[in-house]
Parts: C-alpha cells; sequence; structure tokens
C-alpha cells in the first residue's frame, strides 16, 4: 500500500511504527548478547575467594522502543542500582571490573569482558546494521549498501 507523504512530519509519522519495531528487535538482539556474555562470565569461573549474590547476572535491562524527539530510542543497560547485595564494593565496581576481565576484582584466566564483547558482537562488527537493513528490506523498504 502505497503511503502519500507530504512534508516531512508525515514522513516521520509513517515511519514511526516500522522504525519503533526494528528498534525493539535491534535492542533484543543487544540484550540477548549482553545475557550471553554474562552468563559466560559467571560459567568460566568458580570463585573460592568471595560467595557469588548472582545480583550481576541478573542485571541486564532492556527498554521498549519509544518515540523520542522525531526519532526513535531503546535502551539496553547493567542496572548497577540494583546490584545491592554486594559487601564493601558498589555493583558500578562490579560491573567495571567485569570489562577488565576480572572476578570480584581478582585477576583470573576466564576473561570475558561483558560490555566490550557485547559491543564488539552486535555493533562494531556491522551485526545491528545488517539486522536494521534486513529488516526495512522485508518490509518493503529498498535499502542499498
Amino acid at each position: 500500500m502505497a503511503v502519500h507523504v507530504k512534508n516531512m512530519k508525515e514522513l516521520a509519522k509513517a515511519l514511526q511504527p516500522t522504525l519503533l519495531k526494528m528498534t525493539d528487535q535491534l535492542a533484543d538482539r543487544v540484550y540477548e548478547t549482553i545475557n550471553y556474555f554474562l552468563l559466560d562470565y559467571y560459567a568460566g569461573y568458580d570463585p573460592s575467594s568471595y560467595q557469588r549474590t548472582l545480583d550481576f547476572l541478573h542485571s541486564a535491562v532492556k527498554v521498549d522502543a519509544e518515540p523520542h524527539k522525531g526519532g526513535v530510542r531503546a535502551s539496553v543497560y547493567i542496572d548497577t542500582d540494583s546490584m545491592n547485595s554486594y559487601e564493601k564494593v558498589s555493583g558500578l565496581q562490579v560491573a567495571k571490573w567485569s570489562n577488565e576481565g576480572k572476578h570480584g576484582g581478582i585477576e583470573v584466566d576466564h576473561k570475558p569482558h561483558v560490555w566490550d564483547d557485547t559491543m564488539r558482537e552486535t555493533v562494531d562488527n556491522g551485526g545491528l546494521l545488517r539486522l536494521a537493513l534486513d529488516y526495512l528490506k522485508s518490509k518493503g523498504f529498498s535499502v542499498r549498501t
């Protein structure tokens, strides 16, 4: 079905449902990937000097896509405020250590870098861009790369 657009405001309105769904799919991919690396982080090391709370394992959050300043946005992040059962260390510090390949501040052999690895596997490698292009093509948009 053809959509007739007379100005930029109408174009933005016509595109918004497609962009909302596409952005949700992109955020889902990032959320799945960060959870993969969180699981890898936990599976690769069994601490002997501290007891795990599993707060970090369950700290990833995805906020659904929403209209924002003429476009669309979604968020995926580590909710460091939810990690409140750690003793003598903040959730933010735990998240930083996980991105440095440390467990409980300790250097270990198994060193996933949870956030950086997620960005490498979604953004840096072009995966999200390919997913966006495929989505737009599936909705009938002519996309050239």
